[in-house]
């Protein structure tokens, strides 16, 4: 008898309910740093273009704790490349939501006719993430991001 199937339900996140704050590499010693968007907008002097959300670098390591002006980000630090393409995520939070998703044999999310959002994050994920016969691979990957935080 084969073991009952891991099961994934769709919580209808968006990326955008993970891109505020973001585990980032370091602008000064190119390690790990937090990266966040305050909810302020910091407004630009006349002739200057449109008003800009605030951002903020936080790292530990070497102590850097910079506010910055305009959209641009670090490159993040939850990032890898497959033989398929490259795999990022936010946080810690979206890698566990890759994660299990991925690790699951049965997927279901809302039908249509419920409301919500239609195009949810893990609709959104590449095919060759979605795919049975990439799951160790994509697993693998996701394993050694995670690592790669809890190691430092």
């Amino acid at each position: 008898m084969s073991p009952a199937p891991v099961r994934f339900h769709d919580p209808g996140s968006t990326a955008y309910d993970f891109c505020r704050s973001a585990l980032v590499r370091c602008p000064r010693c190119d390690r790990i740093a937090h990266f966040e968007r305050t909810g302020r907008w910091k407004t630009s002097a006349p002739g200057e273009g449109a008003a800009r959300p605030e951002t903020r670098v936080i790292c530990r390591s070497c102590g850097l704790a910079r506010t910055m002006n305009g959209c641009s980000r670090p490159p993040l630090w939850l990032q890898a490349g497959t033989r398929h393409g490259e795999l990022w995520a936010y946080d810690l939070a979206h890698l566990d939501l890759i994660r299990r998703f991925v690790a699951a044999s049965l997927r279901e999310r809302d039908p249509w006719y419920e409301h919500g959002r239609k195009m949810t994050l893990v609709a959104r994920l590449p095919v060759w993430v979605k795919r049975a016969r990439n799951r160790d691979e994509v697993l693998r990957t996701i394993d050694r991001m995670r690592a790669s935080v809890t190691a430092r």
